[in-house]
């Protein structure tokens, strides 16, 4: 072990165990830290703080060999999507030298002694498992080759592996699974590990189909609802009319009891659980139960008296610098769900002295040890097992549904299968919470001297910590969350222009909401406000809005990507009056993106008639150009820039909640107008730049926020006006209101209405 380790040198383990299983170390000496700078973002950034969490159990992280030549690894995060199973078995067969086909990845249960190493989100997957997953895989390779040495009397330096065979010169090739006894090891060892070279990838970099793509349109995937745990029968649970309501008298137990299918009613924390033979006769139940419920927390409030709050919130900017000019803007953000396309559930078996959890967590290690609490069991008595999710949004860093199950089947001494109707998840789920965003630009000539941004938002709660619970703990107390809530909204933000002196700030207001950290949290509606802002200074000065941004931005990388969209859109091209481009740049976690889009506001495309829906602008063209230091599947990253695009869009013109006497109108997505095909551009363009690094940057999240502001820029270019509520359309009610007493809707009866 002698001797430094150099930029691809590690140091790893071989475990003791029968066949061959691999630990990553990482004992390699760090790396130079970046020069100080005014951003605080350019010394150390969320990620940065989330990565270095992870190191110290990184070697808790294992890869195994089995005697069939296939490659397990149970990845220690959930995947909701975004391909991270994909991605992550394109590393291993990299640097095995197997087929991407032969690895195994899936989900590990809740493991506490992996602190703040199970933890999903923040666009830190990739970047926080990048080396310790290659190192582990580059271990296997290196005993799988010393093996196969010994056994063949070949030196290990004239051996091959590729697609999981090993071949001597002149000799046919032998499996891998039949050296995987043979390199295993009695004790558990360290061993030092070279990776492959950038330029050697052949796996890496190369454009690969999801590994689970044809399972998942094929109806074959398993998610939480279609496990199949003996005697776990459908759970629904009746809740109040209003936000955070607690249940009072039932009036109706023994009634409710008789209905048919129903076999368990109970009184649990956030209402009346009802489990049944059927969903169906669960909803029924439902609507039958006579509850008095207790006021919630946000009892009586609209959205009037929440943008009143956050306007008395609002944290002073200081006087205007002397001699210079201003653009002084405030825009406001309403809330917006983050419902996912499967509905909030869980399964649950609770006997006495033990539980068992299946569940879409984000968060397992926080979800694990809170249920023990709840339950009054000690942890090692619970296990979580992390399932595969449709979909999370920030979502399923929360595990109400995992706790309201486990509650659930302690009151019954039953199994239960619990899930949320599409009206409890628009009520009574998780909200990105509504905000204003103020903001003033000094300028003199052609220089912007100073930048101050004050967010003001309804608090965000992040009682999720870093994945354990003792963050978690303290992010929920009255002090610290606002501490915590600061840190993690400086660690998020990037000034990328040279404005001269820039300030930013967030104030916090009411706490009485069921709120969440939605795709990209902060960032869409901060970046949002600074772009409409960068619009105006642009016009005031005379200035193109795409040079005037290239001529700001700090860096050549940033600029590549702004020249990028810009030429790809076709910057500046004839179009008809009340159409117009908008583009915006955006940077976070050491990736940087900009979009361009196009936005038809003509009145015939305004005013169309959709049935049930709502219309008004939209987008026909997007670009989005971006670059993440290393893409480690471009067809993945494509794929989440797309879906990045369909975001901004709904966060620009459509998606939002409307909080009326203490609860939100929206109950369902038929009410709730997230992107729909009437407002979905006909072209999308995705342009990956070539790899700048060695690394892979965040980009689960990156281009939410750049096509957010884009849209909003393009409205400003197309009407003449620069919007400043969000999103535009929220002043249109275009449904019926579904009532809140019963708290769900009936059944269709017929399936098509």
């Amino acid at each position: 072990m002698a001797g430094p380790l150099g930029r691809r040198r590690f140091l790893g383990y071989v475990l003791a165990a029968p066949t061959l299983v691999t630990a990553a170390g990482l004992g390699r000496s760090p790396a130079a830290a970046p020069l100080p700078s005014p951003e605080i973002t350019g010394i150390a950034d969320l990620t940065d703080l989330m990565t270095l969490a992870t190191l110290p159990t990184a070697g808790l992280i294992t890869v195994e060999v089995g005697p069939d030549g296939t490659v397990s690894f149970a990845l220690p995060r959930a995947e909701v999507g975004q391909g991270i199973t994909t991605s992550t078995a394109m590393l291993i067969a990299e640097e095995l030298g197997t087929g991407v086909d032969r690895v195994r990845v899936t989900l590990a249960d809740a493991r506490p002694e992996l602190v703040f190493n199970q933890l999903t989100g923040g666009s830190n997957t990739t970047v926080a498992t990048y080396t310790p997953v290659r190192v582990a895989a580059a271990i296997a390779r290196q005993r799988l080759l010393t093996a196969a040495s010994r056994e063949l009397g070949v030196p290990a330096g004239e051996l091959t592996l590729e697609n999981g065979v090993i071949s001597a010169p002149g000799r046919g090739g032998t499996g891998i699974g039949a050296f995987a006894a043979r390199a295993a090891s009695a004790r558990t060892e360290p061993v030092r590990v070279g990776l492959r070279s950038r330029e050697s990838f052949t796996v890496i970099g190369k454009p690969h189909n999801r590994i689970d793509a044809l399972a998942a349109v094929t109806g074959r995937k398993k998610f939480a609802m279609d496990l199949d745990v003996p005697d776990a029968l459908p759970t629904m649970v009746c809740r109040a009319p209003t936000l955070g309501g607690q249940p009072g008298a039932v009036h109706n137990l023994a009634e409710v009891r008789a209905l048919p299918g129903v076999t368990d009613v109970a009184v649990i924390s956030t209402g009346v659980a009802v489990r049944a033979r059927t969903f169906g006769q669960c909803i029924d139940a439902v609507r039958a139960l006579r509850v008095s419920w207790r006021d919630g927390t946000a009892a009586g409030k609209s959205d009037d008296t929440v943008l009143a709050e956050l306007r008395a919130a609002e944290l002073p900017i200081g006087p205007r610098p002397p001699f210079t000019q201003t653009v002084d803007e405030t825009f406001t953000f309403f809330f917006r769900s983050t419902s996912a396309l499967e509905t909030n559930c869980a399964i649950a078996d609770v006997r006495p002295g033990r539980a068992e959890i299946w569940a879409g967590l984000k968060a397992p290690i926080v979800a694990k040890q809170a249920i023990a609490a709840r339950l009054g069991l000690p942890p090692g008595a619970v296990t979580v097992h992390v399932t595969e999710s449709g979909g999370s949004f920030g979502r399923k860093l929360f595990f109400d549904a995992a706790a309201e199950a486990a509650e659930a089947s302690k009151a019954f001494g039953k199994p239960v299968k619990l899930m949320w109707h599409r009206a409890d998840d628009s009520r009574h789920g998780r909200a990105h919470p509504m905000a204003t965003s103020r903001v003033r630009a000094a300028f003199t000539g052609s220089t912007v001297v100073g930048y101050d941004q004050r967010h003001t938002s309804v608090a965000t709660d992040l009682g999720h910590g870093f994945g354990e619970i003792v963050t978690a703990f303290a992010a929920r107390l009255p002090v610290a969350d606002r501490g915590f809530a600061q840190v993690f909204f400086q660690l998020s933000q990037e000034m990328s222009y040279d404005f001269g002196i820039s300030t930013r700030l967030l104030s916090e207001t009411d706490r009485g909401f069921h709120t969440g950290s939605m795709r990209n949290v902060y960032s869409p509606d901060v970046t949002c406000a600074r772009e409409l802002v960068v619009d105006r200074l642009a016009a005031r000065m005379g200035k193109d809005a795409y040079r005037f941004r290239r001529e700001f931005l700090r860096d050549d990388r940033s600029r590549a990507v702004l020249d990028a969209a810009a030429e790809a859109g076709e910057w500046g091209r004839a179009l008809p009056a009340g159409v117009a481009q908008g583009i915006a740049f955006h940077a976070e976690y050491k990736s940087v993106s900009a979009c361009l889009v196009e936005l038809d506001c003509r009145p015939e495309t305004v005013n169309r008639v959709v049935r049930d829906g709502v219309t008004g602008p939209r987008v026909t063209r997007a670009v989005m150009a971006v670059d993440v230091g290393l893409a480690v599947n471009p067809r993945g990253l494509e794929a989440q820039m797309t879906g990045c695009v369909m975001d901004g869009i709904a966060l620009a013109l459509t998606s939002s909640l409307h909080l009326r006497d203490g609860y939100f109108l929206e109950a369902s997505w038929d009410n709730y107008f997230y992107t729909r095909q009437w407002n979905t551009p006909p072209e999308v363009r995705v342009v990956v730049l070539p790899d700048t690094g060695d690394r892979p940057g965040g980009a689960g999240e990156l281009g939410v926020a750049a096509s957010f502001a884009a849209v909003a820029c393009a409205y400003g270019r197309a009407t003449g006006t620069t919007p400043r509520s969000f999103p535009i359309n929220h002043g249109v009610l275009s449904f019926e209101p579904k009532p809140t007493v019963p708290p769900v809707p009936p059944s269709p009866a017929d399936g098509l209405r």
